[in-house]
This record gives structure tokens, sequence and C-alpha cells, in this order.
């Protein structure tokens, strides 16, 4: 696949408490770094998203009298599965991780920081209340290709890429750069067939 000046790569929160050992770790995510630092070099264009939580964020179990994690609330008219406390803003573990190239990103969208909903897309918040400014910057920029890659599958990535189509690009998924957090032992092949479904292409990095 020939990349040009109209594509850009999009790496979904590779940060610390992610990654094994981290507050919230998906098994293996530290595996896709130095896959996702490879297929940097074909991208002129690079953005990142970080999850970038108050330590007040009303998703933490720890912030909800009595619950515990995996519990759901209703937060603010949203089902909102409780997660353990995890990058927070200020901390080791809302940092991208040091293994990770990023001095060729043009910027960083930070999300998560309104304690009230909670925002698992690149995008925008969960409610859709609140917009990070990614779709205005790609699109400021020309992109019209965006390459979705990053942690977690069945979250933040699946979120961040059907907000990409339904923002007008076309939206393409790097299948062996990102892993689930597999809340369910079948939310990653789950998510996979609903992004297809959806229209998001499925490829492989060796396909860039």
């Amino acid at each position: 696949m020939e990349m040009t000046k109209r594509d850009a790569l999009l790496i979904v929160d590779v940060q610390n408490d992610f990654l094994p050992g981290g507050a919230l770790a998906v098994s293996s995510g530290d595996q896709i770094i130095p896959l996702v630092n490879l297929i940097q070099s074909k991208f002129d264009f690079i953005v990142a998203s970080q999850d970038f939580h108050p330590a007040a964020h009303k998703s933490f179990a720890a912030n909800n009298l009595g619950r515990k994690v995996g519990d759901i609330i209703d937060l603010n008219g949203l089902d909102q599965f409780l997660w353990p406390v995890h990058c927070v803003q200020g901390t080791d573990g809302a940092d991208f991780s040091k293994a990770l190239k990023q001095e060729n990103w043009n910027k960083i969208f930070q999300k998560g920081m309104n304690p009230e909903v909670d925002s698992y897309s690149g995008f925008f918040d969960n409610a859709k209340r609140g917009d990070t400014g990614l779709a205005k910057f790609l699109k400021e920029n020309q992109i019209e290709r965006v390459f979705i890659c990053g942690l977690a599958l069945d979250y933040c990535v699946k979120f961040t890429a059907l907000d990409a189509l339904n923002e007008g690009f076309e939206t393409f998924l790097i299948t062996d750069a990102t892993r689930p957090v597999n809340v369910k032992p079948t939310d990653g092949e789950n998510s996979l067939r609903e992004l297809a479904a959806a229209g998001i292409k499925l490829i492989t990095s060796k396909e860039l």
C-alpha cells in the first residue's frame, strides 16, 4: 500500500498504565511497541491520543462509595463501567512508554479530562459533549486516510476508529499493532467484527 501526504498514523494511548505492570494493564500490550515504532517510518504525519484523567474522575471505582471495579453505574445519563484508577495527570502511569518513539509526532491530543464523563475515543468524550479538536486538526492538514494502532482494541482503539469513520476519514485498523484489554475473553474478536461491519478496513502492518 502506498502512503501519501493525505495519510495519518494515529497512535492510541500507549501509556504506562496500559502496559504490563500498570494499573489497567493490557496483556502483552508492550509487544506492540516495536511494531508501532517500525510503522511510524512509513508516515509523514503522526498524531497520538493520551488518556489524561484528573484524580477525581468519576469513572474510577475508588471515587464511588461502596462500588468496585467492574460495577456499572449511571454517570450523567450514560452506563459507566467502573475502572481502577489509571492515567492520572502528573503520574508516571499517564506517561507514554519510554520505549515508544515520539520524536516525529505532529501533535498529542489529551482526553478524559472532564471528571463527569469518560472518554474512550481520541475525538470526543463518550457523551459527545466534548471535542478534543483531533478531527479539525486532521482536516486542516488535508488528511483523508487515518491508520489506527495502540491500546486497547476493545475500548479506546475501537471508539477512536468508529469516530474517525463518522468524521469522514477513510479508516484503517492495523490489527497486529493493537491488543484488547479483554474484560470478556471475546471482546477483541467481537470488536474486530464490529469495526469491519461498520466499514473500517482491517489490515496488518505488512500491508502498509
